[in-house]
This record gives C-alpha cells, structure tokens and sequence, in this order.
C-alpha cells in the first residue's frame, strides 16, 4: 500500500494532530470566540457570493459526500479487495471507515455545536465535526491508497481525491450546513485515519517479519 509505513504515519499523526488541535481550538473558551470570528467570517462571504448555478453545484458535491455515494462505494471496494484477496488493505481500509463512523456521533454529541444560521439545505444533529468532511476524507483518500499500486499515477489520483473532499467540504460550508472549523477538522481527521492505519499495519507486519527472520536466523 505505501512504499515507506513509517512516513505514512508520521503523515497521518500530523493529519490526525491537526483535527484534534482544531477541535481543542472550538473546545476551549479562551480559543471558542477566536475561532467563531474565523467562522463568521467565511459564513458572511458563503452569503454575500450566493447565486443559482453555484448552489446547484455545491448542492451535487454535497450529495456526492452523504451516505447515498459513500457507503456503496465502500462496499465495493471492500468487495473487490476480498476478491483480490488483498486482506491487509481490506483491513486498513475497513478500520479507517469503522473507526471514522464511530468517532462522528459521540464528537458531535460531547460538541453540540448549533449549525450555521441560514442554511440553504435541510440538516440535522450537531455541526462539529462535519461527518460529509470525515466521510468524503476516508472514502477517497482510503480507496485510492488500498487499490492503485504505488507510483506516479496513485500520487496522480491521491492529489485528485483530497481535492474532491476538499471541494466538497467547501460545499457544505458554501451551503451554510458546517462552520468552516467544521470541515476542516472533518477532512483532517479522516485523511489521518485514511493514511494512519495502512501505515500502521504495515509497520506492524514490517516489525513481525524482521522479528520472524531474527528468530530464523538465531
């Protein structure tokens, strides 16, 4: 999956580091109303470039992020990595899609942050994390890493997922259904989670095999 596990998760900890330091920012009261003025800032200017053409679009990005797209996406690749056979990238991926749906609900109910007034879609529960953001994150960032080989042509494809989840979260921000804090953490934490646990159990099966081989050669 990666050609060097240890600087995937170093990646993934700077990744998973900055979700969690957003979250602490939002969290503590002497950072909340510094972050809220950033928020604030970016809700006034989603109001003030409203038009038709871009709401329709960002309403289709935010559609491409909800449950309807990503979970069957998931399925299949899960499906194709059985298939292959590939049952270390079916791991990686599985625990970053569990691991990443079962941080949204109880981040959103420690937070309860109230949504952005105005919103121009119908939505519900709590505002932090953006769960569009974690799930956009994971599904594209993580199918692209457990099914293309290493290369120049998996970069190619990685540079286009993170965009995709970028201009996504950027949609429902556009929409006026997450703060900006939100997505940002929503896109941090999944990217981690989408890098760290294939670094992860490389490295743990890196470590097993060296270990075997010691173990042989003594």
């Amino acid at each position: 999956m990666l050609v060097d596990a240890r600087r995937g998760l170093r990646v993934g900890a700077v990744l998973l580091t900055g979700g969690v330091a957003v979250g602490v920012l939002v969290a503590l009261p002497a950072t909340r109303p510094a972050v809220q003025a950033v928020d604030d800032t970016v809700w006034r200017w989603a109001g003030a470039v409203e038009n038709g053409p871009a709401t329709a679009v960002a309403v289709g990005l935010s559609w491409l992020g909800g449950v309807w797209v990503t979970w069957p996406l998931r399925v299949l690749g899960l499906a194709l990595l059985a298939w292959r056979r590939h049952w270390l990238r079916l791991a990686a991926f599985a625990l970053a899609v569990v691991t990443s749906e079962a941080l949204i609900g109880p981040l959103k109910a420690a937070y309860d942050r109230a949504r952005p007034p105005d919103s121009l879609i119908e939505t519900s529960g709590a505002s932090f994390p953006s769960g569009h953001a974690i799930a956009a994150a994971v599904t594209a960032v993580g199918l692209v890493l457990v099914l293309s080989p290493p290369g120049p042509m998996r970069w190619r494809w990685e540079v286009r997922a993170a965009l995709f989840a970028a201009v996504m979260a950027v949609s429902r921000v556009y929409l006026r259904a997450h703060w900006f804090s939100d997505v940002l953490a929503g896109i941090l934490l999944g990217a981690g989670l989408a890098l760290g646990w294939p670094a992860l159990l490389m490295a743990l099966r890196e470590r097993s095999a060296s270990r075997t081989g010691r173990a042989g050669r003594g």
